[in-house]
């Protein structure tokens, strides 16, 4: 099996990141993998998308994600032409959200490069075309109502100091566009005379989403993996974090200062799972993440969940296999199937 990842940019990866870990256990269950950035993507003259990609050499064992990055960021790694033609699956783990100034170009490269992939033939997951949809956080407002916090998204003030002052507890603000906790604030009560500039400092690169404070918050978040539409599950245990904030900070993400201990998944959390599972189905979203909160989903990261490494040594099994095995799936349905069965449809069983 032939796996391609997107990524951002391969010199920002590092060897924590869900995308490094998947890459080196592929390699090391002989399988070749191929590492490219959204500026390496390419269309060539013959009609193949492909890219300068880089892998490491196929007779050598990694033994951790920490060592195999480092031969990746190194002179050893071989820098490889490939086309569509020579690829299973292609991975899309680019987050537009987190390009910075100046790369607006690369917003959407994964995907638009993902959807010419399909064409020849390439399993891409997550579905490029419905990750189109799914470039900011209004894609959340597709699932259910019973899923989310009640929420509201304006650039109009007005409405947001109303849904201030209907709230019995504090609120969330945060920017539609962003991701790992960018631009996140909690205003109570008495912080009612600091709403306006909050809203003017995010409403300055678009709209504001302004949500219900969910008290279990103080607690942090449960980052929960589904595969397939089905909570992940290897050897008895969930593949899942909880998400603690720091003392002096609402945000329980990992990039913003928060830290990982293990999760209990209760009924409530797979209740949930149900709830979205028809929609990530339709929307062909093979391995996505979701951010719960009590009985509430804060988020549904399609592009670039993480934290599988971190839930494989937080639960002492590694959940790289069961996601590896349904890729080697994935390949066998699509050569026996051919375009008999469409990308959407392979990237969900």
């Amino acid at each position: 099996m032939t796996v391609g990842f997107v990524v951002n940019n391969i010199e920002t990866e590092k060897a924590a990141y869900t995308t490094i870990f998947l890459a080196q256990r592929l390699h090391n269950a002989g399988h070749t993998v191929y590492l490219m950035g959204v500026g390496d993507l390419a269309y060539y003259p013959d009609g193949y998308m492909g890219a300068n990609a880089l892998c490491a050499d196929p007779e050598r064992k990694f033994k951790s994600p920490a060592t195999y990055i480092d031969y990746i960021h190194s002179d050893k790694a071989q820098r490889v032409r490939i086309t569509a033609r020579e690829l299973d699956v292609l991975m899309l783990r680019n987050d537009p959200s987190s390009e910075p100034e100046g790369r607006s170009w690369a917003q959407n490269a994964g995907i638009i490069f993902g959807q010419l992939a399909m064409r020849h033939g390439v399993i891409v997951l997550n579905d490029p075309t419905s990750l189109s949809d799914a470039v900011n956080k209004m894609y959340f407002q597709h699932f259910p109502e019973a899923v989310r916090p009640r929420t509201l998204i304006t650039r109009d003030k007005e409405e947001i100091k109303q849904f201030f002052n209907e709230q019995k507890n504090n609120i969330i603000l945060k920017p539609l566009q962003g991701s790992g906790g960018s631009g996140v604030f909690m205003v109570k009560k008495k912080d009612a005379t600091n709403l306006n500039q909050i809203v003017e400092a995010i409403s300055r690169d678009g709209y504001v989403i302004a949500q219900e404070y969910l008290p279990e918050a103080t607690e942090g978040d449960v980052r929960l993996f589904v595969m397939n539409g089905e909570a992940l599950q290897h050897k008895g245990k969930y593949c899942a974090i909880r998400r603690v904030n720091s003392p002096d900070d609402i945000r329980s993400n990992i990039h913003a200062g928060g830290s990982a201990v293990a999760a209990k998944v209760d009924q409530r959390m797979l209740d949930l799972v149900e709830l979205v599972r028809p929609k990530l189905i339709q929307d062909g979203m093979f391995l996505v993440g979701l951010d719960i909160v009590g009985d509430k989903l804060m988020e549904i990261n399609v592009f670039s969940p993480g934290a599988l490494p971190t839930a494989s040594e937080l639960e002492g099994v590694d959940f790289s296999e069961p996601v590896i095995a349904a890729l080697e799936r994935k390949v066998h349905y699509k050569k026996t199937y051919g375009t008999q069965v469409d990308n959407k449809t392979v990237a969900m069983i």
